[in-house]
């Protein structure tokens, strides 16, 4: 069944949250070592940090579960062409393919629009796509 990007971008922003309450956790190891002095933002360290918090949230559940917590809010899961969850491999292609999707104005997502299979940039590179279940 086609996802529409109502329902992608409602897991998106869900997830967006989730991570932004990791990275502000993540944080604290900074601030802390600093003795309460602000993070520079182009500290490498800090950015290096928040990077590999949302590889790990993103590539960590689309391996392990096969969705996010927000994609499961919105009844979502992601899934190879021949219908299993992704491997580490396709997990990491796809978060690194979804930033390039994002780059031009988030063109990569609105793809789904004119695409024959609804599918983003970043589901044709990694060779996923994403499945709806609706409620029984």
């Amino acid at each position: 069944m086609n996802v529409s990007l109502r329902r992608r971008f409602g897991a998106i922003l869900y997830d967006t949250l989730l991570v932004f309450a990791l990275m502000f956790l993540a944080t604290l190891p900074f601030i802390a070592i600093r003795a309460g002095e602000p993070v520079a933002a182009g500290d490498p360290a800090y950015q290096i940090t928040m990077f590999i918090v949302a590889y790990v949230f993103f590539a960590g559940f689309w391996w392990r579960a096969g969705r996010t917590l927000g994609m499961q809010s919105w009844r979502l899961s992601v899934e190879t062409m021949d219908g299993r969850k992704p491997d580490l491999s396709s997990a990491s292609l796809m978060f690194f393919a979804a930033l390039i999707s994002w780059l031009p104005a988030g063109l990569g997502f609105w793809w789904a629009l004119r695409d024959h299979d609804n599918l983003s940039w970043h589901d044709r590179w990694s060779g996923t796509r994403l499945r709806y279940h609706p409620k029984t």
